[in-house]
């Protein structure tokens, strides 16, 4: 399966980015409601592990939250691909404006 890696640097202490972060799959299941469903989220202190069913594909993957970077890696499945650029961003952008 095709990888996904999107990385954000952060001036914030670990904990308050590993905070805001925590609440990056529910801004994005607000902003995209008729889109995201089935979302499962388990954090394990710094490290968080999702899954989300969007346009009929599932994407998994991980959050480790650094302490000046948000590492944010996933698989998409091969039918995901062309729509890769605009997941990654959509990712990039809301993780961005959560760590601001």
């Amino acid at each position: 399966m095709p990888k996904m890696s999107v990385r954000v640097p952060h001036q914030l202490t670990q904990e308050e980015a590993a905070a805001r972060i925590k609440n990056l799959i529910g801004e994005l299941k607000q902003k995209f409601e008729n889109r995201i469903q089935n979302l499962q989220e388990a954090w394990n202190g710094n490290r968080g592990d999702f899954s989300f069913e969007t346009m009929g594909f599932t994407l998994s993957g991980t959050f480790k939250v650094q302490a000046s970077e948000i590492q944010i890696e996933g698989t998409l499945p091969i039918a995901a691909l062309p729509f890769r650029g605009k997941i990654e961003s959509a990712i990039l952008e809301k993780a961005k404006e959560l760590l601001s």
